[in-house]
């Protein structure tokens, strides 16, 4: 039974457990991407970009952050739910980057050159699929373009699997300075059921030469509930992940939702955890990483407390965005590649889902955005109360009304009334001037967030979306 210090008695009992284990959003946005529109394309796109280039000559733009998409992995492993394209086939990628080139030109076209970039991140697929040299190219692509900000966190996804410790050395020389390991889990009987094999000790020497290369920042991803895991089998991957400490820790709950993604139909349902164990895994591993001096940044993510991302956490400067937690102010986002998600403004927008797509609209000159929003008013204010309550725990009326002209207590009238039974759970407490997440709630932040969830009100479809524990 998970036990928090900070508050007498256990987290969870079965009578919360039952009330909890619910689908729901992890707030990387407000609307979620499940509520874009394809009525928002290329234009509309392009209008928010020269917003933000007209914005740029009076001054005051804050810095972009940027996304890169690399779809292509070698292998397929069973739990993913990302967009990606499974081969061997490496020659593939040299079409890829030059649409990538040309879209970068498209942006500056508009932006102009010189934008500052503050944060810059790879993603995938698998990022290191791509060849030293490949990488090299696209970098240099980007800081054509762009000026990459002194002191920017420049992040790569790794597949240990595909990585030495001479890439690793060719990759701190091209300026990554962040890197984040896919593990999931370190159980030879797990790695075999979802296709993913690969040995604590190969991981291990690579943090390891990572340390020695001066990256400024580890991560290992991890997933709970995971075809033949059991609490005992994840408590044996969190005390070898508590033996590499890396700087971060992300650890999700796997969704199985097979008729979304086509994987997963390889995973036999029947080796599922049950939810007591899934809620056993949680709890033991936020219990582990603890004991291992992690601090819980919220939901999903831990971080050393010398690591910056705790130190935003401490001193309420968390933000969030469509890779989780970060340390970033709210800032424009330019997704890249195939299937990107990005942020101009009050606009999201979403890029091709698929190759031929992708590439048909860069060569034709066009944008590849396929869907998007433009924020309402009423979506600006309850994105901000959302991102609140998901990155500080905390909602103070006074902030929210001078940012939105509204009244909390009148707009949010029946929010205020839903939050109850989760005040009766302990979860948060309902102040004079304010909403307050308690220890307890921080745990099941999505939960509290999801009562100011207009869209989820509105539809109860929820299986989409991952459980909330």
């Amino acid at each position: 039974m998970l036990r928090d210090t900070s508050a007498p008695g256990p987290i969870l009992t079965e009578s919360l457990l039952q009330r909890l284990d619910v689908p729901g959003p992890r707030y990387t946005s407000y609307p979620t991407a499940d509520r874009f529109v394809e009525a928002f394309g290329p234009v509309e796109y392009a209008q928010a970009l020269e917003q933000r280039a007209q914005g740029a000559t009076v001054g005051g733009t804050p810095p972009l952050s940027l996304y890169v998409h690399i779809p292509f992995c070698e292998s397929v492993c069973y739990y993913c739910a990302c967009n990606k394209v499974i081969t061997k086939h490496h020659e593939r990628a040299e079409e890829y980057i030059q649409a990538l080139e040309a879209e970068i030109g498209l942006h500056v076209a508009v932006l102009g050159k010189g934008q500052s970039v503050s944060q810059l991140h790879f993603g995938g697929g698998s990022p290191t699929f791509l060849s030293d040299a490949e990488i090299e190219r696209l970098m240099a692509a980007m800081r054509s373009a762009f000026r990459i900000a002194p002191g920017a966190e420049i992040s790569i996804e790794v597949d240990p699997r595909t990585v030495t410790t001479e890439r690793l050395q060719n990759l701190a020389r091209m300026g990554f300075n962040r890197l984040s390991f896919g593990v999931q889990d370190f159980d030879p009987e797990v790695q075999k059921a979802v296709h993913r094999v690969q040995s604590f000790e190969s991981v291990h020497e690579l943090v390891v030469s990572a340390r020695a290369l001066g990256f400024e920042s580890l991560n290992v991803d991890l997933i709970y509930g995971l075809p033949k895991q059991t609490p005992a089998s994840f408590a044996r991957t969190v005390e070898l992940v508590g033996e590499l400490r890396p700087d971060r820790i992300a650890l999700y709950a796997y969704a199985h939702l097979p008729q979304r993604f086509k994987p997963q139909r390889r995973i036999d349902p029947e080796q599922l955890p049950p939810p007591g164990d899934r809620v056993q895994m949680l709890g033991g591993a936020i219990q582990g990483f603890l004991g291992f001096g992690y601090t819980y940044i919220g939901m999903d993510h831990f971080a050393l407390p010398g690591d910056t991302l705790a130190a935003a956490k401490r001193q309420g400067r968390l933000h969030r965005n469509f890779q989780g937690y970060s340390t970033q102010p709210d800032c424009d986002l330019i997704g890249l590649g195939v299937s990107s998600i990005g942020r101009m403004g009050a606009t999201y927008s979403q890029n091709a889902k698929t190759l031929p797509e992708y590439y048909d609209a860069v060569r034709q000159g066009h944008f590849p955005i396929v869907r998007g929003l433009a924020l309402t008013r009423d979506d600006l204010v309850r994105r901000a109360v959302i991102m609140a309550l998901m990155c500080q725990g905390r909602v103070e009326f006074e902030s929210i009304e001078l940012a939105h002209l509204v009244n909390m207590r009148e707009y949010f009238a029946a929010e205020l009334e839903s939050l109850k039974p989760l005040v009766e759970m302990g979860l948060a407490e309902l102040e004079s001037d304010a909403i307050q997440v308690t220890p307890r709630g921080w745990y099941f932040v999505r939960g509290v967030a999801m009562v100011f969830d207009r869209h989820l009100r509105a539809d109860k479809t929820r299986e989409r979306f991952s459980r909330i524990i």
